[in-house]
């Protein structure tokens, strides 16, 4: 659970110090045709990763499991949802809002995401993580409220808030496929919705040119966008979506600081407050300890995976042992208590 934690919480450094970055970017760059490049420069460079280090996944000894037939409505859900719609909301959002806020605004995605778990989805919650969520989303709406909106509505505001929203809907959809390859749902993900906003952006007029923003974009892609979903995707597998969803809450605090460097921005006093509430939100989520009796039906599925508690099988002749490995396999009805999140093997009523 600690590298998972840790995996999440590198994810959201990554992401939130690619935002500041992006509001450099967005200068030179129109908003829809930055998003199409963060996005192919991450799909580009995760797959040519992933060829180059010669996965074939199909093998029982593969570290991970290839998407199956069963995953692509998932998967196409959530690549429309968070990777064509949302970036674009997002550079919009950057081009009315100052770094630090729009940094500080993208706690939002950790809301919206659990919300949709919770009620859509059926994860389980208690007390502790509602709290934490509500300081957030109070954080997040005093900090939206910041200063005179232009035009008589915070455009930006409105326009980051729905980019979280689309998060949200990828979030809990790429959960439902979080068993395959990490690597290759980020790929593709990168890939599809680079290609599809860069369409957007030169149907809309856009002419491309050989500039320094347009070589940084794919880069900053890569570990912003890229790594960052990589991590993401493989986060969602161990810990669930709520709760991966808090733990990518920091993200805002490293965007924020990114921007105050960066950006010579100095944010006033309820852009502090909004953060105290936001950090101490954050906090109860990562200290929460969820354990009691549970029941586990019978279940077969592949994914990548070690011989612990949950995973007692036979193999035949052909495994050379190695850990951790892929193949289809059965989990036999068991009851227990222990320490767990909502992960694949733990989405159980409560």
């Amino acid at each position: 659970m600690r590298n998972s934690i840790l995996a999440a919480l590198a994810s959201a450094g990554l992401f939130g110090l690619s935002t500041p970055l992006a509001k450099v970017l967005v200068a030179e760059v129109p908003p829809v045709a930055l998003a199409g490049l963060l996005y192919l420069g991450s799909g580009i460079g995760l797959l040519t990763w992933r060829y180059a280090r010669g996965h074939t996944l199909s093998r029982q000894g593969a570290h991970e499991a290839p998407l199956a037939s069963a995953d692509w409505p998932w998967l196409a859900g959530a690549i429309l949802a968070g990777g064509v719609v949302a970036p674009v909301l997002l550079m919009l959002g950057l081009e009315r809002t100052t770094g630090a806020a729009a940094s500080l605004l993208l706690n939002l995605e950790g809301v919206f995401t659990a919300l949709l778990a919770w009620f859509v989805f059926h994860e389980n919650f208690d007390r502790r993580i509602a709290i934490g969520f509500v300081l957030i989303a109070g954080g997040g709406m005093l900090l939206s409220w910041e200063g005179e909106p232009a035009g008589g509505l915070p455009l930006g505001t409105l326009a980051i808030a729905a980019a979280c929203f689309g998060w949200a809907i990828d979030n809990n959809l790429t959960q439902r496929v979080s068993a395959s390859d990490p690597v290759q749902i980020a790929g593709i993900k990168g890939l599809v919705a680079g290609g599809v906003n860069l369409s957007l952006a030169m149907m809309t007029g856009w002419q491309p040119s050989f500039t320094t923003a347009m070589l940084a974009a794919p880069i900053l892609g890569l570990f912003g966008y890229g790594i960052s979903l990589t991590l993401f995707v493989w986060s969602l597998r161990h810990l669930g979506t709520a709760r991966t969803g808090a733990y990518f809450s920091v993200a805002p605090f490293f965007g924020a600081a990114m921007a105050m460097l960066i950006l010579a921005e100095k944010p006033g006093s309820a852009f502090w407050f909004a953060a105290v509430m936001m950090a101490i939100g954050v906090w109860l989520h990562i200290t929460e300890r969820h354990s009691h009796v549970h029941r586990h039906e019978q279940l077969v599925h592949t994914h990548a995976h070690r011989h612990d508690e949950h995973h007692q099988h036979e193999h035949d002749a052909s495994w050379d042992g190695a850990e951790p490995h892929t193949h289809a396999h059965i989990h036999e009805p068991v009851v227990h208590a222990h320490p767990h999140y909502p992960d694949l093997h733990h989405r159980h009523h409560h």
